[in-house]
C-alpha cells in the first residue's frame, strides 16, 4: 500500500512538473460545466460571466496578478462561453475547429491578492475567416474594468458564416465591428504583410 501511495505521489508530481497540470484540468471542467450545468446562451452577441479570485499562485513580484494570468483566465472563460453559445458544438458537427490567431490586452488597474473578479466574455462579430471576441476583467469590489482583452479566433475547415448559419438555421448578417477593433484588425494585416515580406513569401504569393 505504501508503495502504491509513493507511486501515485510521484505520478502527481511528474504531472504538474512536466505538464501544465491545472490548465489541462480546468479547461475540460469548464467545458463540461458550461455544457451540463449552465444555461445555453441563445443570443450570439450576449455576454457570459466567469468568476474567479486572485490566488497566491497568480501573483508576480509586485504582489498583483501577473500579466500571463489574465490570458489564462480569459482562455478558460472564452472556451466556456463558446460552449454555452453553441459555437464549439457547431464547429464539431461541421468537422471543423478553431485556433487563437491573435490577442491583445489593455491593462488598466492591478488585481490584488484574494480580490474577486469576473471575466465577461462576448462575441463582437465575425468576418470571412474568424470570430472576434472580447473579455473584460471586472473587479467585484467596485466594478472597475481592470483589463480589456480582444481575440481573433480563426476558423479552420469551414467559415464563420457557415458556423452561424448552422447554429441559427438561417443566414445571419454579421454585426458592425467596433472602430477600435477594425484598427486592430488592420494592424494584424499590416504586420502579417511585413513578416511575409521579410521571409520572402510576398513574391511567392504574387506569382501564384
Amino acid at each position: 500500500m505504501l508503495g502504491l501511495l509513493v507511486a501515485l505521489l510521484a505520478l502527481a508530481l511528474a504531472y504538474f512538473a512536466l505538464l501544465d497540470g491545472w490548465y489541462l484540468v480546468r479547461v475540460p471542467c469548464a467545458v463540461l460545466r458550461a455544457h451540463l450545468l449552465q444555461p445555453r446562451i441563445l443570443d450570439l452577441l450576449a455576454d457570459s460571466s466567469y468568476v474567479g479570485r486572485v490566488l497566491p499562485s497568480d501573483l508576480d513580484l509586485l504582489l498583483h496578478m501577473n500579466n500571463a494570468r489574465y490570458l489564462r483566465e480569459a482562455d478558460v472563460a472564452r472556451v466556456a462561453h463558446l460552449t454555452r453559445c453553441g459555437i464549439l458544438g457547431a464547429l464539431r458537427e461541421l468537422g471543423a475547429h478553431s485556433v487563437l490567431a491573435a490577442s491583445c490586452v489593455r491593462y488598466r488597474r492591478s488585481l490584488r491578492l484574494l480580490e474577486p473578479f469576473e471575466v465577461r466574455t462576448r462575441l463582437l462579430g465575425w468576418d470571412d475567416r474568424a470570430f472576434y471576441l472580447e473579455a473584460r476583467f471586472n473587479s467585484l469590489r467596485d466594478g472597475f474594468v481592470c483589463a480589456l482583452l480582444r481575440f481573433r479566433q480563426h476558423v479552420l475547415g469551414t467559415s464563420p458564416e457557415r458556423v452561424v448559419q448552422h447554429l441559427c438555421k438561417r443566414r445571419v448578417e454579421p454585426p458592425e465591428l467596433p472602430e477600435d477593433l477594425l484598427l486592430w484588425i488592420g494592424y494584424n494585416k499590416a504586420s502579417s504583410q511585413l513578416l511575409r515580406a521579410e521571409n520572402g513569401f510576398e513574391d511567392a504569393v504574387k506569382d501564384q
